[in-house]
């Protein structure tokens, strides 16, 4: 009996411990995306809507088979500028589910990078759970040093959307794709039960593993 509890003690232990390096390495996965994806200046996103922008939510590697069965298919984490400063928040997870399979581009898998644009878009974002398109305006966002923010789309929009795969990036629509907080990620990373919206617009410190992913988005 005691050898049983042992063993289950060490089992319990492993998973606590690949529960935690999975979330290392997402948010690592997240900072590389975000420097690839602002930071290709000439093919990338404009500097200018990521300077403006309110929030990001970043989700690294969004897997292709899983949205032909229309299963969870998506993790990242999402960080909001903090209100009167520019300093960003610690990072809250999310999760996107459902969608179509034009979703990917070039790849089995795609990085995509969401710029939410004013308070409506946040206050969206923010709630339990949205569907693209149904719940928020969310565009294509542009792409590249030439590309114009001002465009009806990008106007409109509360929301830009943009997918990064082999080196290839593009505005996408996320029609019928749905976000919604990963709370099973946010135990792990704060050690306890934080919601997004405790976590983006209080002053929620940033978990050590996130000190990578905070600290890329102060650079843009």
């Amino acid at each position: 009996m005691k050898l049983a509890r042992v063993v289950w003690s060490v089992v319990l232990f492993l998973a606590l411990v690949a529960v935690l390096w999975a979330d290392a390495d997402r948010l690592k996965a997240a900072e590389v995306v975000l420097d690839e994806m602002a930071g290709a200046r000439d093919s990338g996103i404009p500097t200018d809507l990521i300077s403006q922008a309110r929030c990001l939510v970043i989700v690294p590697g969004v897997k292709k088979a899983a949205l032909v069965v229309g299963g969870q298919y998506g993790r990242g984490y999402m960080s909001c500028r903090r209100e009167g400063t520019h300093e960003w928040s610690a990072p809250g997870a999310v999760r996107i589910e459902g969608g179509s399979v034009g979703f990917q581009i070039g790849g089995s898998e795609s990085d995509v990078l969401l710029v939410v644009r004013n308070q409506s878009g946040v206050d969206r974002l923010l709630g339990n759970q949205f569907t693209v398109g149904a719940d928020a305006a969310v565009a294509a966002g542009p792409v590249g040093r030439q590309a114009s923010a001002q465009t009806d789309a990008t106007m409109r929009a509360e929301i830009l959307a943009y997918s990064h795969a082999r080196g290839v990036f593009a505005g996408i629509s996320l029609q019928g794709a749905t976000l919604r907080e990963d709370d099973d990620e946010n135990k792990a990373l704060f050690g306890r039960s934080l919601s997004n919206r405790e976590i983006v617009t209080s002053n929620v410190a940033v978990p050590p593993a996130a000190q990578g992913l905070v600290k890329a988005l102060g650079r843009y």
